[in-house]
């Protein structure tokens, strides 16, 4: 993408279409859409929580009373805008191998919304950051998630089949209900007004992932243990993405009013600032098995449970990164991990299953109306 000195936002619009040309994703259904930012009504007025409980939220960034404030809620923004744009690149080779005409329509749609979700945050940067968040609006469209070039681990690995999309979108996209939740509860009233759209739209995205999942394990025709695999892969990276333990900028986003716990209305307890990150990831965690459970439903009798790895397996953030604990959640032998992590996370040989069985199956996915 050439270089550029963005001066308005319709300047940063002629970037996004470069952008939807050069990672591919530029088809008539994803380019004839009608991108705009969308806002919608918060629960309240007022700061919720923190240090500025009770105050009116802040409409304006020269409203709010101090820079470090100001620059975290950039940041907090970039990073949203950034895991947006990059899930469309992870998910831009998959319109080839659509399993069927519904399943590319659902596609255009995940996608389609991702982008007007980084387009909205891009749309704040521009709008209330100045020169600060014209460069960081302009940086977003040149990062490439299958450069590695990212922000977060999570949105620079591979979506390389569509078993691989649809575990994505159940547990990945279920990550982004929560940031996005959190978020909602901003006392940046601008930023909490754009998560209530976005809200709306992420919950197709999640909502298509468990649906297939549980059409796929009725089916029968993938292994359960490949399926597995699949859950080990995105599961723990998901856990990453709500951050470090014990994180210093969990706790001043909380304390500034930036960003709320995920049961921030219905939470009786005081926030524990020491834990604000491990606080929504157990949440999601307990998610995950409810959700996994609803999947098992459709699991034949007699054959193995799927299941939610234990949170320490595989982890690349936190007090468990880079330890070599098996999916129970029990240390292994350092020398006998690589070939257990090879039997617990997607293989090249397991691609090749999956190609095949999507390349010759007619109904490796059951009909809608036969699951549980």
């Amino acid at each position: 993408m050439p270089a550029t000195r963005l001066a308005t936002f319709d300047d940063w619009v002629d970037l996004f279409r470069v952008w939807q040309k050069d990672i591919g994703v530029d088809y008539p259904e994803i380019t004839n859409y009608q991108f705009e930012a969308k806002f919608g009504p918060t629960r309240s007025n007022e700061v919720e929580f923190g240090a500025y409980r009770g105050r009116p939220k802040w409409e304006k960034v020269v409203s709010i009373p101090d820079q470090r404030m100001r620059d975290a809620l950039l940041n907090l923004i970039v990073y949203q805008g950034d895991t947006e744009f990059a899930s469309v690149e992870q998910q831009r080779r998959l319109f080839q191998t659509a399993p069927s005409e519904h399943d590319r329509q659902s596609l255009c749609r995940v996608v389609t919304e991702e982008m007007r979700h980084g387009w909205q945050m891009c749309y704040l940067l521009m709008n209330h950051f100045g020169y600060s968040g014209r460069v960081e609006a302009q940086k977003m469209l040149e990062r490439r998630a299958f450069d590695h070039k990212r922000l977060l681990g999570a949105f620079n690995q591979d979506v390389n089949n569509w078993l691989d999309f649809f575990v994505y979108t159940d547990f990945v996209d279920r990550d982004g209900k929560y940031q996005l939740t959190m978020l909602s509860y901003s006392g940046f009233a601008p930023l909490a007004q754009s998560m209530i759209p976005m809200l709306k739209e992420e919950s197709f995205h999640l909502g298509t992932g468990q649906d297939v999942i549980k059409r796929i394990v009725k089916a029968g025709v993938v292994p359960l243990s490949i399926i597995q695999k699949y859950i080990n892969k995105w599961v723990p990276v998901s856990l990453d993405l709500f951050g470090v333990d014990r994180s210093s900028s969990a706790h001043w986003f909380y304390v500034w009013g930036l960003k709320g716990r995920y049961d921030e209305p219905t939470a009786k307890a005081e926030a524990n600032l020491e834990c604000m990150n491990e606080h929504s990831r157990e949440l999601y965690h307990q998610e995950c098995v409810k959700l996994v459970d609803m999947i098992n439903k459709n699991v034949p009798a007699g054959q193995p449970l799927l299941y939610v790895p234990d949170v320490r397996f595989n982890r690349h953030i936190g007090e468990h990164a880079h330890k070599p604990y098996n999916v129970h959640g029990e240390l292994l032998d350092e020398r006998a991990y690589g070939a257990y992590m090879q039997e617990m996370l997607p293989q090249p040989a397991d691609l090749t299953i999956v190609a095949d069985i999507q390349s010759v199956e007619k109904q490796w996915i059951s009909p809608k109306g036969a699951i549980q």
